[in-house]
């Protein structure tokens, strides 16, 4: 049995709930579901598409008075398209470059749709013929001056910020009938104030349009400069053996072998070649006398450990006699006194005084007589 062909406003509503289901949910980023998820309603944006050119809804010689208030949204597709396609994961810079290509050309369609309709104001309308004479080097602060570029990004920041302020507003008006989701009225709702809603959020994807095209530029700058990256197997096969060329300590060339410089460094030792080319010694290098003792040594580090532990240096101290043990004269420590301990206390007072008086008896250079005048 045929399935019967869904409805644009089937497709449409179904490629929005995915948009705003990737907008909302949790999703894991470069997650295969949640690139299925783009994929999905990139698919159900662009069969949109295809719908609408098959019943050739809009025309150039229509203006925007002859567009109905529910096929204002559907200008909004391109857009979609350019936003939700550079959310695909690129595993390499020529698939970033493609999808940012893409973008590009979503965001012209948008806008020339919109311009069209006479959608643009004229400071959009400008930008917008500032892009199509250098699509390349489109920047929203053409300056080299600082200040002016500083200027310009406060003045677009405020401009965005007065765009989302009224849209909001508009929004929030009992009369726009609106459901959980902001972007689509429950269908209730005043026409007059849905299409106001619509056209403030057409003004508000323009501007948002205009950024993204400056930072796209600013990307492709920068992917520009990268270096080309050879096939994922050609560089894996060129990684194979390099680390074989390593294992063997052959050098790329093959004229040099450094076995010995790769044993040093797993010792421990200076980075460098150990020899010449003529085979003369540039550092000094320890030979060893197995495979078990360079092992051994892969996974030390490069200070010298110790041999014996602390107590096993006290106990060789004190075999050597190099330890006093037992305090006393020998030990060359003088006790503290004992204060409760008056008989000692007594002599030792007996013992200072009678020194005194020696020294009062006999002064400095009293005995020496050979000086003396």
């Amino acid at each position: 049995m045929e399935t019967e062909p869904r409805s644009l406003k089937a497709v449409f509503a179904d490629a929005e709930a995915q948009r705003i289901a990737l907008e909302t949910q949790a999703f894991t980023p470069n997650s295969q579901q949640y690139a299925d998820a783009i994929s999905s309603a990139i698919k159900n944006y662009q069969e949109s598409l295809h719908l609408i050119s098959h019943l050739s809804l809009f025309s150039r010689n229509e203006s925007l008075e002859d567009l109905s208030t529910s096929d204002l949204p559907l200008l909004l597709i391109n857009y979609h398209l350019a936003e939700l396609s550079q959310k695909l994961p690129t595993p390499s810079l020529p698939e970033r470059k493609r999808i940012l290509t893409s973008a590009r050309d979503f965001y012209e369609r948008f806008l020339h749709l919109l311009d069209s309709y006479s959608l643009l104001t004229p400071q959009s309308a400008k930008l917008l013929e500032a892009y199509t004479s250098s699509p390349s080097t489109f920047s929203t602060a053409n300056s080299s001056d600082p200040t002016v570029r500083r200027n310009a990004k406060i003045a677009n920041f405020q401009t965005e910020k007065a765009l989302r302020q009224k849209l909001e507003y508009l929004r929030g008006r009992p009369e726009y009938g609106a459901t959980e989701d902001e972007d689509i009225p429950s269908g209730a709702g005043d026409e007059e104030v849905v299409r106001e809603v619509y056209l403030a959020n057409l003004a508000y994807r323009v501007h948002l349009t205009f950024n993204a095209l400056d930072s796209l530029n600013r990307e492709m700058e920068i992917l520009s400069m990268a270096p080309s990256q050879p096939p994922p197997s050609t560089q894996q096969n060129q990684q194979q053996a390099e680390d074989d060329r390593r294992r063997r300590g052959i050098t790329s060339d093959g004229s040099y072998n450094d076995r010995l410089d790769i044993m040093n460094r797993a010792l421990g030792g200076k980075g460098g070649p150990i020899l010449s080319q003529q085979g003369k010694p540039l550092q000094p290098f320890t030979l060893l006398a197995s495979r078990q003792e360079i092992a051994k040594g892969v996974f030390r580090p490069s200070h010298n450990l110790p041999t014996m532990t602390i107590d096993e240096y006290l106990e060789e101290e004190r075999r050597r006699g190099g330890i006093i043990e037992g305090g006393g004269e020998a030990s060359g420590q003088v006790p503290e006194p004992d204060e409760d301990d008056y008989e000692k206390a007594e002599k030792e007072m007996y013992k200072a005084r009678a020194w005194d008086e020696f020294v009062e008896e006999n002064p400095r250079g009293a005995g020496n007589t050979i000086n003396r005048g």
